[in-house]
């Protein structure tokens, strides 16, 4: 094997966000970008001699090319071992679940998450630490500076590594483990829920329906639901990973996941429906008839984890992110344990994990998650939602009916503006925050401002900060709107608006949700002007 140092250029301002680096799949493949980041990753984290690494990814166009790279980068870097999944694939959870495992120096993982795939599409890869979850800024900022200053790659001279076959090979002095990407995530998934009472929900003539929208998730849930627990062949539906996930948008919403909320709310709907995203580590939750929030779902799972043995205990705490809605907050209330608020990112999530302050953590992006692994982790949340459906021996409907009687309903939704003008999009936060001490005490349509404010977040555990993190308007009463730019598209800029409305009065529990937050919908309106700014008469996703 002969290993080369070849001479390159920086490739300036890729700064990896909280989902590490994104970009179209074709700038990826172009002249030695893939190569150069790859290094500077290398570089950033002090380097890879006899370091191990987990490598992996969702299976998008582009994925498995990618990996050879990255193995031959690896070895000549002077890495010790890599443990890559059959194929190329590991979804997200269950590379977490391998780094943590098996004690690796950390991972790379492949992946765009929820975006589409495709040569014309998107791709991504990020470095998740030793603790197996994402980069802190404090690693990302050293990646993002190698960018902007490196002159040479190291890469071997080799075959293609067979990754589909499971076993052990070697590039030179890299050992290299290719592992079956489902058996230890299903082993961990069986130590945390009670399979054996899922089974008989099963039996019992239960039916559920699970999307893997063409994505990674496939495997493992034909492996856990059907093959495991005993679902019915065919539960899982579009469950062979396909690299441009069928033509379709990987991202488990009403949107995207039409065809599985078509089947949920007609006629002869199976009893459960759930969908996962790309890489596996969000989740949809549907009953027969009732479509559950992200938010929701969180504070329904808070309030009834301790049905499944992985966590007979109780809450240590919970941790949402800031544009997610209250709802768990009140949960945590009423059992006496902490909740955190923290910036978007699964990564501000890890030290509360880590210090022993949280248990379950949820973004209202469908991301849900346990103190089991440092990512969010869809079919997690699918399986202990089958935990409590068969341990209380209700409907989705009767649970969720049954939470908001005891903890209030809070009526939310995520209106987004898509692929907007970046100056245009920026321009309009700029002017938002220009007015922010102005808005207190005012009334916008029959609404008072209690307070507007940047949201900043200062970690209880590290003590880092971070700042600019979304504007939030809260009105009397408990509602409020937040605005966000997002970073995880690949083309102009996207402009998130949650909209949330706390309602207690029990009469009034089962409204519409667009209805419900008519109010706030016009009040966010006048408060940011989102049709002057944006030149859209309504938003492009409704969630």
């Amino acid at each position: 094997m002969e290993i080369l140092t070849v001479e390159t250029t920086p490739i300036a301002g890729q700064k990896p966000g909280t989902s590490g680096l994104r970009k179209k799949t074709k700038v990826f493949m172009g002249k030695h970008f893939l190569e150069n980041y790859v290094q500077s990753i290398f570089d950033g984290i002090g380097g890879v001699e006899g370091k191990s690494l987990v490598i992996g990814g969702d299976g998008r166009y582009f994925n498995e090319r990618a990996i050879q790279v990255i193995l031959r980068m690896a070895a000549a870097n002077g890495a010790a071992r890599a443990i890559v999944g059959q194929n190329g694939l590991l979804s997200t959870p269950a590379a977490s679940n391998l780094i943590r495992g098996r004690g690796t120096d950390g991972g790379l993982i492949l992946s765009a998450s929820h975006n589409p795939g495709g040569p014309d599409e998107d791709f991504g890869l990020k470095y998740n630490t030793p603790n197996g979850g994402p980069a802190p800024e404090s690693v990302t900022d050293k990646i993002f500076a190698r960018t902007e200053s490196i002159t040479e790659y190291r890469i071997a001279e080799a075959q293609d590594v067979d990754l589909a076959t499971v076993g052990e090979t070697s590039l030179g002095d890299m050992a290299i483990e290719v592992v079956d990407p489902v058996a230890d995530y299903a082993a961990l998934m069986e130590d945390l829920f009670d399979f054996g009472a899922i089974r008989e929900l099963f039996q019992s003539g239960f039916r559920v329906r699970f999307d893997a929208m063409h994505a990674v998730t496939g495997p493992y849930a034909t492996e856990i639901l059907e093959n495991r627990l005993g679902a019915p062949e065919g539960s899982v539906v579009n469950g062979t990973p396909q690299k441009d996930f069928g033509g379709g948008h990987p991202d488990p919403n009403p949107i995207w996941a039409k065809d599985l909320m078509d089947v949920m709310m007609g006629e002869d709907a199976p009893d459960f429906g759930a969908a996962s995203d790309g890489d596996g580590d969000r989740n949809m939750i549907v009953g027969r008839g009732l479509y559950v929030t992200p938010s929701d779902s969180l504070a329904l799972l808070a309030a009834q984890i301790h049905l499944a043995p992985g966590y007979s205990a109780g809450l240590k705490g919970v941790a949402r992110s800031m544009p997610t809605s209250a709802a768990v907050d009140r949960v945590a209330e009423v059992k006496g344990v902490s909740c955190y608020a923290t910036p978007t990112g699964w990564k501000f999530f890890g030290s509360l994990l880590d210090d022993g302050r949280a248990t379950i953590c949820g973004e209202e992006s469908a991301g849900t998650g346990s103190d089991h692994v440092r990512e969010k982790d869809g079919l997690w949340a699918v399986l202990l939602w089958l935990n409590i459906l068969a341990k209380t021996g209700k409907s989705v409907a009767d649970l969720m009916a049954e939470h908001w009687a005891e903890y209030g309903r809070n009526y939310y939704s995520r209106h987004d503006y898509e692929a907007v003008d970046a100056g245009k999009a920026t321009a309009m936060m700029d002017d938002l925050r220009s007015r922010l001490d102005s808005l207190a005490d005012q009334e916008v349509q029959g609404l008072t401002v209690t307070e507007a404010s940047d949201f900043s977040y200062t970690d209880p555990v590290t003590g880092d900060t971070a700042t600019k993190q979304g504007i939030a308007v809260h009105f009397a009463g408990g509602s409020r709107v937040v605005f966000r730019l997002s970073g995880t598209g690949t083309e102009g800029a996207t402009i998130r608006v949650y909209l949330e409305r706390v309602e207690t009065d029990r009469t009034r529990l089962q409204e519409d949700t667009q209805e419900a937050l008519a109010p706030i919908i016009a009040a966010a309106d006048e408060i940011a002007g989102l049709k002057a700014h944006t030149g859209r008469e309504a938003p492009d996703v409704i969630t």
